[in-house]
């Protein structure tokens, strides 16, 4: 077999149909080797580039996580977003697990739970407000030990 013919063999012919905004396109594309691309005949050295996330955002992450005390008397908000809705007011006790307020982030809701049986000292947040991730939302009582 000839190097001509061989040639011939190893190229591949598609026909496509493209329907973009209504209009239908026909378009021959032809597969070729790797000899035959001209990848060795750039102007430039390809690279390779690997994603790498900068240090300082891990250690700031890990800076705010520990400067949250395991027992605080404050509430922070988990999200950036927006009070839905507020169930506390000051004064009232709160068991584990009730439902102290809801926040609305990227169309999602995030109830947002007590964590321990505390009573609310003051509610720094209304519907309708946008917080940030970390901002204090309510404040509640020293504990008495």
């Amino acid at each position: 077999m000839s190097g001509a013919r061989r040639h011939e063999e190893r190229k591949l012919q598609l026909k496509l149909r493209i329907t973009i905004d209504g209009h239908t396109y026909e378009a021959e594309v032809e597969m070729i080797d790797a000899e035959e691309s001209g990848l060795d005949d750039l102007p430039y050295a390809p690279i390779s580039v690997e994603y790498q996330p900068p240090a300082s955002a891990a250690v700031a992450a890990d800076a705010q996580i520990s400067e949250i005390p395991e027992r605080e008397s404050i509430c922070r908000s988990p999200v950036t977003g927006l009070v839905i809705k507020v169930n506390v007011e000051p004064g009232q006790t709160v068991q584990p697990n009730d439902v102290i307020l809801v926040l609305e982030s990227m169309k999602m809701e995030t109830q947002v739970t007590a964590h321990h049986a505390e009573t609310v000292k003051t509610v720094l947040v209304a519907p309708g407000n946008s917080v940030k991730i970390n901002q204090t939302l309510i404040e509640f009582e020293e504990p008495r030990w």
